[in-house]
């Protein structure tokens, strides 16, 4: 099996690779494709300092945001860097490997802002249908 092709089935159960819960890509869409990594990394289309991320991301936590560049780190996606300053600073900018989803992020964002009315329409009356049913 090839590495692209991940949805082909494995020869030794018949499963599709993608579905098994083995699958390597679960983790990674799991840190990466969350809101605030999301965020941060439109964010991050130049170097910026924590504190200039955290006020560009209205609503996180220091304690999400630290998490979020934490596991972005971890998983190549940023790199932080110290600056040499008095006191020292922290300075947080994408790595190629990044940059590489800055294109794919941009699509499904900007399908979420002109799908958002309708996304929102669809959720009330569905929040309708559930309160009907249960009165």
């Amino acid at each position: 099996m090839e590495d692209t092709d991940m949805a082909a089935p494995d020869t030794n159960t018949g499963i599709d690779i993608v579905y098994r819960a083995d699958c390597p890509s679960r983790p990674i869409l799991d840190q990466i494709a969350d809101k605030w990594s999301m965020m941060v990394m439109a964010v991050l289309d130049r170097p910026r300092r924590f504190n200039e991320i955290k006020r560009r991301l209205e609503g996180v936590t220091q304690r999400v945001l630290t998490q979020t560049l934490r596991r972005l780190e971890r998983n190549g996606m940023i790199e932080r860097r110290v600056l040499p300053t008095s006191p020292v600073g922290v300075e947080y900018s994408l790595t190629d490997l990044g940059e590489s989803l800055r294109e794919p992020f941009g699509h499904l964002y900007a399908w979420t802002v002109a799908h958002a009315d309708e996304i929102q329409e669809c959720q009330q009356r569905y929040d309708q249908r559930i309160q009907a049913a249960q009165s």
